[in-house]
Formats: structure tokens, C-alpha cells, sequence
């Protein structure tokens, strides 16, 4: 994949990310957001960025581990 479009950060794509792709986004200075060429979601910087946070909360608990007496 082309670096020359990246903005200032690598972001990934939220719904790309909620499937297990590790897509990055490109940056269009022009219309000052951030898009994605596999599933053609588009958004703005906090946009972008609250929605990696909601996928980051589905892996919060993944080197935890749960015994049968977490449960009881």
C-alpha cells in the first residue's frame, strides 16, 4: 500500500478494525478527514478516534484471565 497519502498519524479504519482487518486510513488535506479504500468509510479526526476507542474496549479484558470463581 502507497505511504504518500498518510496523515500525520497511521490511524485504523473503525469498521474495518471491528471485523479483525488492520486497515490504515488516508488523509484527504482537502476535505480536512480521513477515509478508508476497502470499505469506504469516511469521518474526521475525533470521529475516527472515538469509534477506535469503542473497538479498543472489546479487547479490554483479552490477557485477563477468568477463573470459575470470577463468576460465582
Amino acid at each position: 500500500m502507497a505511504q504518500s497519502g498518510k496523515g500525520k498519524l497511521n490511524y485504523r479504519c473503525p469498521s474495518c478494525f471491528m471485523r479483525d482487518l488492520d486497515i490504515d486510513m488516508f488523509y484527504d488535506k482537502d476535505k480536512k478527514e480521513y477515509y478508508c479504500i476497502r470499505c469506504q468509510y469516511r469521518g474526521t479526526e475525533e470521529d475516527v478516534l472515538e469509534k477506535n476507542e469503542m473497538v479498543r474496549f472489546r479487547y479490554g479484558a483479552m490477557m485477563k484471565r477468568f477463573d470459575k470463581f470470577d463468576f460465582d
